[in-house]
């Protein structure tokens, strides 16, 4: 039974290591908020962040994640990064359907991060792999914008 450090609690989950992290996280541990969108790492709505990287976990094996800190979309907002890339998304309404956006929050936290002012080109790298079918890409890159300028 793989012990998973997810959202900074330690927990042991009775799963195989083979399982996609995605279902352990939503299935098991039960932290709904990260989607499933197509499970073969195309759309970016399961994004989570494993040691501070944006990961697709639909596609990551539980046993990728022993030892490593995994942070969901229930925890993003802990981080002052994550915080502020929140609140920008609430201050400009960025959300229409929503069912893509905690792996769009998670992608934009982890680009901020590692890049705190983004150009538009960095913008676009880092959520290129994150599908938005109602089209608010538009609002994204701005929320973006103003998470960096906080």
């Amino acid at each position: 039974m793989p012990a998973l450090t997810i959202n900074g609690n330690t927990t042991t989950l009775d799963v195989p290591d083979d399982m996609p992290l995605l279902w352990a996280l939503r299935d098991v541990a039960g932290l709904t908020g990260t989607k499933f969108g197509c499970g073969v790492a195309l759309c970016g709505a399961c994004t989570v962040h494993l040691d501070g990287q944006a990961i697709r976990s639909c596609i990551t094996p539980v046993s990728s994640a022993v030892g490593k800190q995994i942070v969901t979309i229930e925890a993003v907002g802990n981080d002052p990064v994550g915080a502020k890339v929140q609140d920008a998304w609430r201050q400009i309404d960025v959300v229409q359907c929503g069912y893509c956006q905690s792996g769009q929050i998670m992608s934009a936290t982890a680009l901020l991060k590692t890049t705190p002012k983004p150009s538009d080109s960095d913008i676009d790298n880092a959520m290129s792999g994150n599908i938005c079918r109602c089209g608010t890409y538009g609002r994204i890159r701005h929320a973006i914008k103003i998470a960096a300028a906080k």
